[in-house]
């Protein structure tokens, strides 16, 4: 009797460090250890990518607002370019930046009298404003494309990761010829265990994905305005220079 006893014990004891966290891994397969690590892995870079995004979007909010302010203060124009040209601090101002030295280039030494001229300046200020704004938003788009893998795949690497470690507690348990709670549940919970690591990376991901994209689509329609807005004054001062 104190012999089952003590057996029992001892195997509740063991059962519930296989029970942890620590002890799932641990009694893991080499593939469901990988796909754990892998998980882990990129769980962590997804919310590295989330706060680095949300950080950087709100700092470069404020510093369009600043931007906008010396804009429309009324104070002149070459004077904000000849401050901002070194070194423009947000997407906004190089989009300033980029068509104000085209500007200068293209008018410096010649009149702009001509029709033909007026329209071909306006062109290039166009384009290259387009051009800067593509490339701003390229570099504010940048590992968003993971945050979409990590969103999609994970939940998938997960489950593989299930499949196998539930192949692997199938495959003891027909060995040992024992279907008793300690010999089935720690290979049923460490092929379950993968499956919740994989939601808990896949989620944080598409919900940052999809705030992150709701905001940079926001900024870019800003910039866009701004464009269209420094368009339509540079192009009256061509006609009052006509």
């Amino acid at each position: 009797m104190e012999n089952r006893t003590v057996d029992t014990l001892t195997l509740g004891g063991s059962l519930d460090h296989q029970m942890t966290v620590w002890g799932l891994f641990l009694e893991a397969d080499i593939i469901v250890k990988a796909v754990i690590v892998l998980l882990v892995l990129a769980s962590f870079w997804s919310w590295a990518v989330i706060f680095e995004k949300a950080l950087r979007i709100r700092r470069l909010k404020a510093l369009a607002d600043d931007f906008e302010d010396s804009f429309w203060s009324g104070g002149s124009l070459d004077d904000l370019y000849d401050e901002l040209d070194n070194r423009p601090p947000d997407p906004m101002s190089a989009i300033f930046v980029s068509a104000m030295r085209e500007w200068r280039r293209s008018t410096a030494g010649i009149g702009l009298k001509a029709e033909r001229l007026k329209a071909g300046l306006k062109e290039r200020v166009d384009r290259v404003m387009d051009i800067t704004l593509g490339r701003e938003m390229q570099r504010l788009e940048k590992q968003m494309i993971f945050l979409a893998s990590v969103g999609s795949s994970a939940p998938f690497i997960g489950l593989f990761g299930t499949v196998w470690g539930i192949m692997n507690a199938f495959t003891s348990i027909a060995a040992a010829k024992n279907t008793t709670l300690a010999v089935v549940a720690p290979g049923i919970a460490e092929a379950l265990f993968a499956t919740a690591l994989g939601l808990v990376a896949a989620i944080p991901a598409v919900i940052g994905f999809n705030k992150l994209s709701t905001d940079l689509g926001r900024y870019s329609v800003r910039l866009e305005a701004f464009s269209g807005e420094f368009t339509a004054i540079l192009s009256r001062q061509l006609e009052e220079q006509g």
